[in-house]
């Protein structure tokens, strides 16, 4: 089993240090290859650098990293790094520092470098951490690897894919508890929020007004068979998500009235 671990909080983030320590030990046979981006890269979605070289560094403790995106580093490692024979099985992301629920799944980097690996037909999966802070991190590696390791069996399995033959992507949120209080998974379909909070302004030294991204907006669809109320009980919550933004229930709609506007 071989298994390509990245994160959005930079290679030295503890959530990935926690993540690939549980991995070796819950899954010792395993090839798990790291490689992350060299700096926090939250909120950076699917973004991939066009207009600059990446460049790619091993640290000390051999985990490799990218000046670049979460995106970046997922497909230089498919489109270049990692010879033919050590493609991945398995794409992993995370461990976030934070929740990626509801609406957050469209911003975040930590699900972005998943998605990668899932739009290059490899099944992934991205976990975050619902609160900031890093409270009980230990105890969401052992719970992540132990997601992993029994995912790692589905895809060595004689059915890899999903249905209809189709790599699959998850989105996985595990509560700040300790071990023994964090409730079984639960399968979940995204919440909302709010809109965010309003964007904090001030003065920079030469007098231009500098603006900050207010912080996310509080929960408003966050009743039950959401992610937000699966966390909130004790649970991990866990989202299959897909990547095709159609909106399938609007295409008579709109297609009976292009025709129109075009008569």
């Amino acid at each position: 089993m071989k298994i390509l671990l990245c994160n959005d909080d930079g290679y030295q983030a503890a959530g990935l240090v926690a993540l690939h320590s549980a991995l070796c030990g819950c899954l010792p046979d395993a090839r798990i290859e790291v490689i992350a981006p060299e700096r926090n890269n939250s909120a950076k979605s699917n973004a991939l650098t066009l207009g600059a070289p990446l460049y790619v560094r091993r640290a000390e403790n051999g985990f490799r990293y990218v000046n670049g995106t979460p995106a970046d580093c997922v497909h230089i490692a498919l489109t270049g790094l990692l010879a033919v024979e050590d493609r991945p099985d398995l794409v992993v992301s995370g461990i976030n520092d934070g929740a990626n629920m509801g609406d957050d799944t469209i911003y975040s980097g930590t699900v972005g470098a998943a998605m990668e690996g899932y739009l290059f037909g490899i099944p992934a999966v991205a976990f975050s951490q619902v609160q900031k802070g890093w409270a009980h991190l230990d105890a969401a590696a052992e719970r992540a690897a132990e997601i992993v390791r029994k995912l790692a069996q589905r895809v060595a399995s004689a059915h890899p894919q999903g249905e209809g033959g189709q790599p699959w992507l998850l989105n996985v949120n595990i509560p700040n508890l300790p071990r023994e209080q964090i409730r079984p998974p639960k399968v979940c379909r995204l919440g909302r929020r709010h809109a965010a909070e309003k964007s904090v302004t001030m003065p920079d030294p030469r007098g231009e007004t500098m603006y900050w991204i207010g912080v996310a907006g509080q929960a408003q669809d966050a009743g039950e068979g959401t992610d937000f109320h699966a966390t909130q009980a004790g649970h991990i919550s866990i989202t299959p998500l897909k990547a095709d933004l159609t909106d399938r229930d609007a295409l008579t709609y709109w297609a009976q009235g292009v025709a129109t506007l075009l008569a």
